[in-house]
């Protein structure tokens, strides 16, 4: 089946293709995959969409309108105004905390309407006391008030707030300067639940215990800050590897995701097998040689060879091979990002100017490094930008 899927796609690029590698969406599995998170996710939980994950005005719109959203978590500036150009109601979530640098020349650059716009509409992450003093600081000398969403450690010790202490300053802060910030949430990020060996915990107890920190957080605010509290706050949570378990039972009320949706080899999770890929790698071949030809090793030649030598356009990429079937880069003739050579059985039939196929490991990786998706369905190609930054 597989087999047959990538032979039709190589026909299909040797008439509509560039000649050179290109990063393929299959359109009818994302769609599928769309129809599946949709069909999982409570009324409770606000999907909000991971830009760098999606990294595609087209890509992102597809899965807005799927999931009846303009959520949008943001981790890079230039993204920020991509967003902010395209989706007229865009509710945007900075996944990490923003240099100030970066925050000021965001405002810098600002038309006066476009500040007063997305000062309802953007949550900037603060993790700790020194930064929001900062952001504070800009708010002032901006006459503006500043949407500030708190980054709490669930758990990942990637930074954030550890200690209740910690909490209790960050409110008070934000209490004192009500005109200059507006708390509009926390986030909990758990992408350590999937990740930690089950010798040291399951994935099960890990998700329990980031929850009850969450949960512990909330009641924080809403007992002893409770001018701080309001119905409209955003407890966001999540990523691709907990999202089935959110969906079950969740202190957050939006559920950030992406890469899942088209899911590179990292999100090959039990419970995420319902997805399937929908993000190739396509690279013309340019040498095939009989075997391996090792520099200075020429005494191998006479050895009866089980593969030949396969030169492609490109290589090096954060994928795996997955077309032909077995190929592999060579161990010793090393890897390139030019003409990486390939290891492929001798019984296959391959010839200079077919294509190679690759399965991503990460989508936020590989998005980036092409101008251009070609998205696919029925035979033809549609050809969408990406975020180059």
């Amino acid at each position: 089946m597989q087999s047959n899927y990538f032979q039709q796609l190589t026909q299909e690029l040797k008439r509509q293709g560039t000649g050179t590698p290109q990063l393929i969406l299959d359109l009818k599995t994302y769609q599928r995959n769309l129809d599946y998170v949709q069909s999982k996710l409570p009324a409770k939980l606000k999907p909000r969409l991971v830009v760098k994950s999606l990294a595609s005005i087209q890509l992102l719109k597809l899965a807005s309108e799927k999931l009846d959203t303009q959520r949008f978590m943001v981790f890079h500036l230039p993204h920020l105004l991509e967003i902010i150009g395209t989706f007229q109601q865009a509710d945007i979530l900075l996944g990490k905390p923003m240099p100030i640098q970066a925050v000021k020349h965001f405002y810098q650059t600002s038309s006066e309407q476009n500040k007063i716009n997305d000062q309802a509409s953007i949550q900037w992450l603060i993790d700790d006391v020194e930064r929001l003093k900062q952001y504070l600081q800009l708010a002032q000398s901006l006459n503006i008030c500043l949407n500030v969403n708190i980054e709490i450690d669930v758990g990942l010790h990637r930074g954030g707030v550890q200690t209740q202490q910690q909490f209790i300053a960050l409110m008070k802060l934000i209490q004192h300067n009500a005109a200059y910030l507006k708390l509009s949430g926390l986030m909990g990020y758990d992408a350590h639940v999937a990740k930690l060996p089950k010798i040291i915990t399951s994935p099960e107890k890990s998700y329990q215990q980031s929850q009850h920190t969450y949960q512990h957080y909330k009641a924080i605010l809403q007992q002893q800050f409770p001018d701080l509290w309001h119905e409209g706050l955003c407890f966001n949570g999540g990523g691709s590897p907990t999202f089935m378990q959110h969906c079950q039972q969740s202190e957050c009320n939006d559920l950030a995701f992406g890469s899942m949706l088209v899911k590179p080899s990292d999100f090959d999770l039990d419970h995420l097998s319902e997805l399937k890929c929908a993000l190739w790698i396509a690279t013309p071949v340019l040498k095939v040689l009989p075997y391996s030809q090792l520099p200075g090793l020429e005494l191998l030649n006479h050895l009866p060879h089980q593969y030949k030598a396969v030169f492609i356009y490109g290589g090096y990429w954060r994928a795996d091979y997955i077309y032909p079937e077995k190929s592999r880069p060579h161990v010793l003739y090393g890897r390139s990002s030019n003409q990486e050579m390939l290891q492929v059985p001798k019984p296959c039939d391959i010839a200079v100017d077919d294509y190679v196929f690759l399965r991503p490991t990460q989508s936020e990786a590989i998005i980036p490094q092409f101008a251009q998706l070609y998205a696919y369905i029925q035979s033809k190609f549609e050809i969408w930008d990406s975020f180059r930054e």
